[in-house]
């Protein structure tokens, strides 16, 4: 939480009421060198690289905020101050992409920490009254001071609201949660970053429906790859992968209104990156699956299920090197400056200029003859291979769908939930398919005891296929009951 502090400011002495002990700790002084490229395309995606004297290097990535409360992932490195750490430019290369790096502002900073405990001792919180100078060459151009508190991880929201009603009665007034870094540079760090998903109007063109669903994408991708590189949460595998399908799929849906060199150019693009993610997730998939599985066996089995649950984590160990080698050649980094320029300036074709509701029925219209024709050709029953190829154009449907629904309204939403449900449906089909194929080739050859736990995973995978071939045909069904509802 951060809050400005008037000229005057002194800490409030707590106690009383409120059961806290206020404990001043050493006062503190440093220097801090921010860098960024000279557009400050680390600030604009709200991140920042710093060298604190004593500290060393901070690299803070934004990680959500809730209100006037700064949540952001926070890390570490060594290294003296006139070099930026290769480790800290790796998590951020996709927001450099090759571009220089320099000093773009430089701070001193007096800090006057204070520790909150609780009754029986326990750290609750730390606060700190910072005393900024803000400096160019040497000279001050601006002074600020703010109060930062930090809580301790088990302090409730309501010892909060008593430290922040205490620093309110001292003087203390709120403020956005803005980083020192960005007051410093002012306006220019405000500035959006260089992709930009904005609003659409309700006079808007093809042409910038077709401009907004990649930013989207591209938007999304961006924001997530940091965490691919991390490598904390595989979440963001996932979110990266979504985001390139989608956009694959945009491509296809848009192809009436893009130039179609550019959109085959830059789709052959999006398949080598999302191959390359591909097996990352994969690989993440099956053992959340397997785990999941195995902890669900009679108890004398499960050492057995875990043990074929911890024989995927090679491959996920393999695939994630896999993945990393990719992202460090230069043919990654020209994937994503197309992703930066197809969001900001798509190449059109003039149909694009027409209005938005006079061309969107029509793009969504295409995928979904597409798939209709799809499942009107099955077998029956159908064969695995085949649901999966229904699954892969629900998906096209749904993002299709997803894509002109801003300007078609709630009832190309409710036929884009509908064509999630039965991708979900169909996807959990696939998943167990694949999960039960793997288990009998892990079962050749294996001791007793895992090859039995393996043909109990094998058929609980053999059941939710079954589920899931009973339940897709009801999804398609309202599928097509909200396609009726379009006049599709």
């Amino acid at each position: 939480m951060k809050l400005s502090a008037p000229a005057g400011f002194r800490w409030p002495a707590f106690g009383g009421q409120t059961a806290l002990t206020a404990v001043p700790l050493e006062r503190r002084q440093y220097q801090t060198s921010y860098v960024d490229t000279p557009d400050l395309r680390l600030a604009r995606w709200g991140c920042s690289l710093r060298h604190r004297s004593g500290e060393g290097w901070t690299l803070k990535l934004p990680s959500g905020s809730d209100g006037p409360m700064l949540v952001r992932g926070e890390y570490t490195f060594e290294g003296e101050a006139g070099r930026p750490p290769d480790a800290a430019l790796w998590i951020v290369a996709a927001y450099l992409r090759g571009a220089e790096t320099k000093p773009v502002a430089r701070l001193k900073t007096v800090r006057h920490p204070v520790r909150l405990d609780a009754a029986d001792g326990t750290p609750v919180a730390e606060m700190v009254l910072d005393e900024v100078s803000v400096l160019e060459g040497g000279r001050l151009v601006e002074r600020f001071r703010e109060i930062e508190v930090e809580l301790s991880a088990a302090t409730s929201a309501a010892t909060l609201d008593v430290i922040l009603s205490e620093l309110r009665s001292a003087g203390a007034v709120p403020t956005d949660p803005v980083p020192k870094y960005s007051r410093a540079l002012g306006a220019r760090a405000w500035m959006p970053p260089e992709v930009v998903v904005g609003d659409l109007g309700p006079l808007a063109t093809a042409g910038q429906l077709v401009r907004h669903a990649i930013a989207a994408s591209a938007d999304r991708y961006l924001r997530q790859e940091p965490g691919v590189r991390l490598g904390e949460d595989p979440e963001a595998v996932h979110q990266t992968r979504v985001a390139t399908r989608r956009l694959r799929s945009d491509l296809r849906t848009f192809a009436p209104l893009l130039e179609d060199a550019s959109a085959r150019e830059l789709g052959d693009k999006l398949r080598w990156l999302g191959g390359l993610l591909g097996g990352a997730r994969d690989a993440d998939v099956l053992y959340a699956r397997l785990k999941k599985r195995a902890d669900s066996l009679p108890e004398e089995d499960r050492p057995a299920g875990a043990k074929l649950a911890a024989e995927l984590t090679t491959d996920q160990h393999e695939a994630r090197l896999h993945l990393l080698a990719g992202m460090g050649e230069d043919r990654y980094l020209a994937v994503v400056q197309s992703l930066v320029d197809a969001a900001r300036s798509p190449r059109l074709l003039p149909e694009s200029h027409q209005p938005v509701d006079s061309v969107a029925p029509g793009l969504l219209r295409r995928p979904w003859r597409r798939l209709r024709k799809q499942v009107r050709a099955l077998d029956d029953p159908p064969a695995d291979e085949a649901l999966h190829e229904v699954r892969i154009g629900a998906k096209r449907v749904r993002y299709a769908a997803e894509a002109v629904a801003p300007v078609l309204g709630r009832r190309t939403a409710r036929f884009a939930r509908a064509a999630a449900e039965l991708q979900e449906i169909l996807g959990e089909h696939h998943d167990a398919v694949v999960t039960g194929r793997l288990l009998r080739e892990r079962s050749t050859g294996a001791p007793s005891e895992v090859a039995f736990a393996a043909g109990e995973l094998a058929g609980l995978e053999r059941a939710a296929a079954d589920r899931a071939r009973s339940e897709w045909l009801p999804a398609w069904k309202r599928l097509h009951k909200a396609a009726r509802a379009l006049d599709l």
